[in-house]
């Protein structure tokens, strides 16, 4: 294992979940596409650094270099920040500009580093500064609350707070859902009408796409006992997503 780490709830209404890890190993793995951005803080041979993860619109291939410690904030969706809007970081892990070797610039102000115990303080401070906003309408839609607003205005909201259109969205969480009932012993077949899928090829595009493996891949992976799919992604929706950058 080349990646130790541990993850945490929140009770924020900002905050998805919050991890740290530590990179034992160089290495690399396949890494799933991603609906949520992140906050990412590096610290790597004595400099730290932050970067802002957009969401990845499709799977890939992630890198990481030894010795880093990483911690991952992972946002809710609906929640941004109206200075950088989201499209500006869809596909892109963008480095935030150093305040001195323990904070960094965001939003005209210099921010201490977090750490895994106070990120909660740390969010709550940016938003009391409107550095940070969510948007009820996203939340609210995604579950099945419908809004009465245009279909127009709704992709409008979806755009500013995701960078994603909901189509995309439910793409992604069926795609999950999908290598979830493979996983969980499923066929092939099954998991097509269970999840929704027209046939065969298009379950198999929908997973090269969101998941990085075919059908066949996630249920060989399962039969063989390796670690669950989400596992044998490393660190799941996390760390595959920041490591390029930490070589």
């Amino acid at each position: 294992m080349s990646i130790l780490h541990e993850e945490r709830s929140s009770d924020s209404p900002y905050i998805e979940t919050v991890m740290r890890g530590r990179t034992l190993s160089d290495g690399s793995s396949i890494r799933p596409a991603e609906i949520n951005w992140h906050l990412v803080f590096v610290k790597e041979n004595g400099r730290a650094h932050s970067l802002v993860v957009g969401p990845q619109t499709t799977s890939g291939v992630a890198s990481w270099g030894e010795g880093a410690e990483i911690l991952w904030i992972k946002f809710k969706l609906g929640v941004f920040m109206p200075h950088l809007p989201a499209r500006n970081y869809l596909d892109v892990e963008m480095n935030l500009p150093d305040a001195s070797s323990k904070s960094f610039w965001l939003k005209d102000s210099a921010r201490q580093f977090p750490d895994f115990e106070n990120v909660e303080t740390f969010i709550d401070r940016l938003v009391r500064e409107e550095a940070l906003v969510r948007d009820p309408v996203v939340s609210a839609t995604l579950q099945d609350q419908l809004p009465e607003m245009s279909s127009r205005t709704l992709r409008h909201h979806f755009l500013r707070a995701t960078g994603l259109t909901q189509n995309h969205i439910r793409q992604f969480e069926r795609a999950q859902r999908a290598a979830a009932l493979l996983k969980q012993g499923a066929s092939i077949l099954g998991t097509v009408y269970e999840a929704g899928y027209f046939d065969q090829p298009h379950l198999t595009r929908s997973l090269k796409q969101f998941i990085g493996y075919t059908p066949a891949q996630i249920v060989r992976m399962s039969r063989s006992d390796c670690q669950n799919i989400q596992d044998n992604i490393p660190l799941s929706d996390y760390d595959t997503n920041v490591l390029t950058n930490i070589r």
